[in-house]
């Protein structure tokens, strides 16, 4: 049996609906206060007002049970609606809320009665015992449909035999200063950053990719089309738009998969599209720039990391990969659409929250170690950490101490420009505090600049700077 389920209930499809709906600067500041906290925080504050909701009709209907069972009705069609909202939904939550509703009130009547001099006992409670019931029996229902599409899913990723390699990382990449950040990323440690409140659970017999648009001819790819084909490797960098000056929303590893300019190429791309349009199976969209995919660098529908299939949050079974360009107009997990067009006749999902429509990867560099605020042993002090500008490449890492002359970083080695370099330095430092700052400088002669600016509208800018000291 092909799965391809959508886990939506009714409290997260109403917790969809405010995320959607959340100005985009204010979802930045608090995705940044509450870090990956953010989207269990959300689902637990939607349900505590439901919950707070059904408190207020239970004591309201001992007066006024009209007004409660009205209330029952709007809050459910409210769920159902955001429900019918979304891309994909499961039979199970829209059936679970349409037979809910009439056994809610049931109980709420049930209750009501009981709390009456005159109530009849025994029909009250197998009033109430029913409804608990059947209440329990869909809730039931609803969580094994679920989790069996989950596991299935699991199953057909765990049997995948991918013709793909882990990547062998350059044997310079590590410089001499404990503490640096590893330089490939872990599937367990890579930044996740989306807006799936529950991850989409696909099957890959299930998948299919389609190409339109301004086209010569509409192409459909399946999965097992696309793993067919020959598929290229490589280092990619990947990073956040929304990751602050010194921010840890950035991540390294190995992806494998198919060339996108491949099977734009097959569908014929119009010479004045300007816009790939692509789509996520959970409804998210973004415009990437057609040149960044049909150029020579390794932007691919990618079916692999590190050597194994995507896990399930990074975007099983297939998620797009673009060096160069920050993941809101580029990186899309579980894509199934791509739409050849043009930036002035669409906005994608964060473009509409005033986002910059194109999203090139600023220049930048971050210090690792010391940590803002260490105490060091005195002597030679290392200090190190990273610095990129995907597919540019770092020519330099200079470190500025107590506001004295630049000094050159050490940088480990890369196989191409399109990863994060790691840089070392050690220095001299006598005991006291000491204020350290990082410059990088890109292939293209560009240098970082000093001006602080914050994440919004195309990513933030500015020197990353500790302050530590030395005993």
């Amino acid at each position: 049996m092909a799965w391809a389920l959508n886990t939506t209930t009714p409290i997260v499809a109403v917790a969809e609906f405010v995320r959607d709906h959340t100005p985009g600067p204010l979802a930045v500041k608090l995705v940044h206060l509450v870090k990956h906290a953010d989207k269990p925080l959300l689902i637990s504050l939607t349900t505590v007002v439901v919950l707070g909701l059904a408190i207020t009709f239970g004591v309201v209907a001992r007066k006024h049970p009209l007004y409660s069972e009205v209330g029952i009705v709007a809050v459910s069609a409210i769920g159902l609606v955001a429900l019918l909202q979304q891309p994909h939904v499961g039979s199970a939550a829209v059936f679970a809320v349409l037979v809910g509703i009439p056994v809610w009130i049931m109980v709420l009547r049930a209750l009501v009665a009981r709390a009456r001099p005159e109530a009849d006992g025994r029909r009250d409670f197998l009033l109430i015992a029913g409804g608990v019931v059947v209440t329990s029996g869909l809730a039931l229902w609803a969580g094994r449909a679920i989790s069996a599409g989950t596991r299935a899913v699991e199953r057909a990723r765990s049997k995948l035999r991918l013709r793909v390699t882990a990547g062998v990382e350059p044997a310079n990449a590590t410089v001499a200063v404990p503490g640096i950040v590893p330089w490939r990323t872990s599937a367990d440690d890579f930044y996740r950053i989306d807006t799936a409140l529950v991850v989409p659970a696909i099957e890959p017999s299930s998948w299919k990719l389609r190409i339109h648009g301004m086209v010569d001819r509409e192409v459909e790819i399946t999965y097992e089309q696309l793993i067919a084909r020959k598929l290229s490797e490589g280092w990619v960098t990947l990073c956040c738009v929304s990751n602050p000056v010194g921010g840890n929303l950035i991540s390294n590893a190995h992806f494998s998969g198919v060339p996108v300019r491949e099977l734009l190429a097959q569908a014929g791309v119009h010479p004045d599209a300007d816009a790939v349009l692509q789509t996520s199976y959970d409804g998210w969209t973004c415009g990437t720039p057609i040149g960044a995919l049909t150029d020579d660098r390794l932007a691919i529908l990618a079916v692999a990391m590190n050597g194994q299939p995507l896990p399930l949050e990074h975007g099983f079974p297939v998620r797009t990969v673009v060096p160069g360009l920050y993941g809101y107009v580029s990186a899309t997990k579980w894509v199934v659409d791509m739409e050849v067009t043009r930036f002035d006749r669409f906005q994608a999902y964060w473009t509409q929250r005033g986002w910059s429509a194109m999203g090139p990867v600023k220049t930048e560099s971050r210090i690792d170690v010391p940590a803002d605020g260490d105490q060091v042993p005195a002597g030679t002090v290392g200090i190190g950490g990273i610095a990129w500008s995907q597919h540019t490449g770092i020519e330099r890492v200079e470190v500025q101490i107590d506001g004295g002359p630049w000094r050159q970083a050490d940088l480990g080695g890369v196989p191409d420009t399109d990863t994060w370099v790691q840089w070392g330095l050690q220095v001299p430092l006598a005991s006291g505090t000491h204020h350290a700052v990082v410059r990088a400088t890109d292939k293209s002669g560009y240098t970082q600049t000093p001006v602080a600016r914050d994440v919004l509208p195309d990513g933030a800018t500015g020197w990353d700077g500790i302050v530590f000291s030395v005993a």
